[in-house]
């Protein structure tokens, strides 16, 4: 149930790639089960396990790692290829240089750099691969090389910001959840920021733990593991365990008590980060709700009660303001949703 649920706009960056081919998407939303009506409403939003289907089937149709968002295909074990030649490296460093040089035998492949100063170092997407527009796939970069660098050390690595070389988007609240640091947007260039000395930590994984790791790659890089290192997460995941309960959400003072913080820090705290109480408790039911519509098999009215709401009405109301639609849109009947 505290799953998060991705926005639409991330389901129409990835299907950019086929589009451009002239290929049709229909097939693919219908292989994940995704209603191809939500692809029109910025509010729309899908679960993990939905947009895991619809790379899948992507994968399948493109054979391309770049999933057609290049111009020049990725061809499929070349992700595993710079695995491997990175895994005998002494330090992260080291892994790190060598992955970027990789990716640079490869014409139209990303122009992928490492850069030190002082005590910070930063992982850059020096230019974004061309024909990707949406710019999908240098944000993909950057996420699953956060995830493989903290993977092969054996340690998660914070980051202390993110930033990107173009204009804030619509969506951009889901930066700093995909990324758990703080983002910038109209920087220099795009890359991410951490402290240079996680360069010197030695690799631990071997050959079998990659092989294992890249079964399950590279969708399980790109889902985010719940940290919960700001506090938003940590109230966040606070609320997602109350609901699994009861249908009574903490209150502000509950969780406040439970982060052994007074209800006017926390408050401050969520403001500085962007968001309040109230929109994550939204986000809590609105995931809760929106995956429990897709994957459940519950009535309408039955999963309005779980969510605490006391009649059906007041929950079409609030989901209707949480997604732009009716819960009856994002009810999955079969292949074709």
């Amino acid at each position: 149930m505290g799953r998060r649920t991705i926005t639409v706009h991330q389901v129409r960056a990835l299907l950019a790639g086929v589009r451009r081919a002239g290929l049709d998407p229909v097939p693919l939303l219908q292989a994940a089960q995704i209603p191809a009506s939500l692809l029109g409403d910025d509010r729309a939003r899908v679960t993990e396990a939905q947009f895991a289907r619809l790379f899948r089937a992507l994968y399948r149709t493109t054979r391309d790692e770049f999933l057609g968002l290049g111009t020049v295909p990725s061809r499929p074990g070349t992700f595993a290829m710079m695995c491997y030649a990175a895994l005998p490296c002494p330090d992260l460093g080291a892994a790190v240089e060598r992955g970027a040089a990789f990716y640079g035998l490869f014409p139209g492949g990303p122009d992928l750099g490492l850069e030190r100063s002082g005590a910070e170092a930063r992982f850059t997407v020096r230019s974004a691969p061309a024909g990707d527009e949406e710019r999908f796939l240098t944000e993909c970069l950057l996420a699953i090389w956060h995830r493989l660098s903290s993977w092969l050390i054996g340690r998660r690595i914070p980051l202390v910001r993110a930033e990107f070389a173009y204009p804030a988007p619509p969506h951009r609240e889901e930066y700093a959840v995909l990324f758990d640091c703080p983002v910038r947007f109209g920087a220099e260039r795009t890359g991410a920021v951490f402290e240079a000395r996680w360069l010197s930590a030695p690799l631990v994984r071997d050959e079998a733990g990659l092989d294992e790791m890249l079964g399950r790659a590279p969708f399980d890089l790109l889902t985010r593991p719940e940290y919960g290192t700001t506090v938003a997460e940590q109230v966040r995941r606070a609320l997602s365990r109350g609901l699994r309960v009861s249908p009574r959400l903490p209150e502000l003072g509950e969780v406040a008590a439970r982060l052994a913080v007074s209800p006017a820090t926390l408050r401050r705290r969520l403001q500085r980060e962007g968001t309040s109480f109230q929109q994550l408790k939204d986000q809590v039911r609105r995931d809760a709700a929106i995956a429990g519509l897709v994957e459940g098999g519950e009535a309408i009215g039955e999963l309005a009660e779980r969510l605490g709401f006391s009649e059906d009405t007041a929950f079409h109301r609030a989901f209707r303001r949480w997604t732009g639609t009716t819960p009856a849109a994002y009810r999955v009947r079969g292949p074709g949703g």
